[in-house]
């Protein structure tokens, strides 16, 4: 059996020198032509996170933060992958393994480990391979389905023979195929659940009308960085892991536009947070591995077998695409269903108190 590494955050000073050298040297576009965030990210605001990250933003300090939590690295299938463990002090704990997605990060799971320790869990979250501390593929095949096996192998490795599985965006794909797989998963729940949509949409119902509006809105104003990072993740990948504007630009404008945060990004996170997880990409110079995944997988959010083990979602009113529930029906086994009041796609860093109780909730059955 490989072997389990313990592992801490430790970014050099060159890297934290050179980022503030090239944040020095940016050299900015022209300001965008309307009055609001339609055009992309504005100009002022990105200037004014920029001037942020280089004059005021501790590293050191957030670093320390996310070391808090017990990690380690291990080898699966030739990739080192890089995850939190943090087992909590219940004799009976519950394994449960919490997956992140793009533009997310480990960070996105920071205010919710502990209280889910508190609660009877033990915490296993996972660096996607090509995110963050995790490898980087060098060759093809890490899509969601080997994802799914290799979280598998992972929680086996850590002693676990059943756990549970919970994921948004690329972490909802993964956590969807773990399980179809129900290989030793005995449940899962997901934020982001993967709806189908009926071919015959002649007379909507309300839910499904506001699914098919927001759904037109993603495909004609939201959708281009995914095509981008599905097609071509090379070409990008040059200016992201080149410009630290160009990373946080890319990164911050979805934070925007997928949380629930009326209209700014600073109503829901703070700049650190923001910054947190930009630095998660910069850092580690994954702006372009971490886009290969839409290259392979992209098409495994809309296909596969149901899921028949119990499944739980949280339906957050801003998510991406809210599916809804009749929608999802034939994906998965669903035995919980919860519509939430607020929050959007990044629902344990936006909601966490919602995100917990859900979760909780769910998998009491399982314990």
């Amino acid at each position: 059996m490989a072997s389990i590494q313990p592992f801490r955050i430790a970014v050099s000073d060159e890297i934290l020198v050179d980022l503030t050298a090239r944040l020095q040297r940016t050299r900015w576009p022209d300001a965008e032509c309307v009055g609001d965030w339609t055009q992309g990210i504005p100009l002022t605001y990105t200037q004014e996170l920029a001037a942020y990250w280089a004059n005021e933003y501790d590293w050191r300090t957030r670093e320390a933060m996310l070391n808090r939590f017990d990690q380690f690295t291990t080898d699966i299938d030739g990739l080192p992958i890089h995850f939190i463990h943090q087992r909590s002090a219940h004799p009976a704990a519950f394994p449960l393994i919490i997956t992140h997605g793009w533009p997310g990060s480990i960070v996105e799971f920071h205010k919710v480990i502990e209280p889910l320790t508190e609660a009877g869990f033990d915490v296993v979250c996972p660096s996607l391979p090509g995110y963050g501390f995790s490898g980087k593929p060098s060759s093809t095949g890490w899509g969601v389905e080997h994802i799914a096996e290799a979280w598998d192998q992972l929680m086996v490795r850590l002693g676990y023979s059943r756990y549970g599985a919970q994921g948004g965006d690329w972490g909802a794909a993964v956590t969807t195929q773990i399980g179809r797989n129900a290989a030793h998963c005995v449940a899962i729940h997901t934020n982001m659940p993967i709806g189908r949509r009926p071919k015959d949409l002649r007379d909507p119902t309300p839910d499904e009308a506001a699914a098919l509006e927001r759904l037109g809105y993603y495909q004609q104003w939201d959708s281009g960085y995914s095509k981008q990072q599905a097609t071509r993740p090379q070409t990008l990948g040059y200016g992201l892991v080149d410009s630290p504007v160009g990373q946080l630009a890319w990164i911050v404008e979805k934070f925007w536009s997928w949380m629930d945060c009326d209209g700014h990004p600073e109503n829901v996170l703070t700049k650190d947070e923001l910054l947190d997880n930009v630095m998660m990409y910069w850092a580690t110079a994954s702006g372009a591995s971490s886009a290969r995944l839409y290259w392979e997988s992209f098409g495994s959010f809309s296909g596969g077998e149901k899921v028949t083990v119990p499944t739980g979602v949280a339906s957050f009113p801003k998510e991406i695409l809210r599916s809804p529930r009749p929608w999802c029906e034939s994906t998965y086994n669903i035995t919980r269903w919860t519509d939430m009041p607020r929050g959007g796609h990044f629902a344990a860093f936006e909601q966490p108190e919602l995100y917990i109780e859900d979760v909780t909730t769910f998998f009491a059955d399982f314990r």
